[in-house]
């Protein structure tokens, strides 16, 4: 492919082709990649925690933002906020494990204010205080000013950091 070309989907609409990484990073055109989550998917909040739990055990953090981002764009306006937090905490553990601490950081911690307003124990059974806890923790670690490292990148792995979205370990 003429990659000076923009990739179109059947729409005309600019969506970029390249094959990515488990952490959603692009590769080079004709690379084996993980196969890329669908958009627009509609499910039930059951179903989207049980998929964003297994993509986040399986390491690919991006990926489980791009479930979330389909929740927040067609679940009910009352829980927009809260699966745009998650969607945020995905996207920043998936920052931190690119190297990005600042961003990771920065992100972890707008995520976990957004879903605060949930309560300990939010809708659908999610954690919400474990993860806010889990969230405010990881950021810490990963964008720790005055320790001797700064600039220095804290890349983290994405499966050992993912945190469990319902209480117990259930999906």
């Amino acid at each position: 492919m003429d990659e000076s070309r923009r990739d179109r989907d059947e729409e005309g609409r600019a969506r970029n082709a390249r094959p990515r990484d488990g952490l959603g990073r692009p590769l080079p055109y004709g690379t084996p990649g993980v196969e890329r989550q669908p958009e627009g998917v509609v499910r039930s909040p059951d179903e989207t925690v049980r998929e964003a739990q297994r993509l986040l055990d399986a390491g690919m953090p991006f990926h489980a933002h791009e479930v979330f981002e389909d929740a927040w764009k067609s679940g009910p306006e009352a829980e927009r906020e809260l699966w745009r937090g998650l969607a945020q905490m995905a996207v920043g553990l998936t920052h931190a494990a690119r190297g990005n601490s600042a961003g990771g950081a920065r992100l972890l911690r707008r995520g976990a204010a957004a879903v605060e307003a949930f309560g300990e124990s939010g809708p659908h059974g999610i954690g919400v205080g474990a993860l806010i806890v889990w969230a405010r923790e990881l950021a810490g670690r990963v964008d720790m000013p005055g320790d001797g490292t700064a600039g220095r990148a804290r890349v983290v792995d994405a499966s050992t950091e993912a945190p469990r979205l319902r209480p117990g370990g259930r999906a």
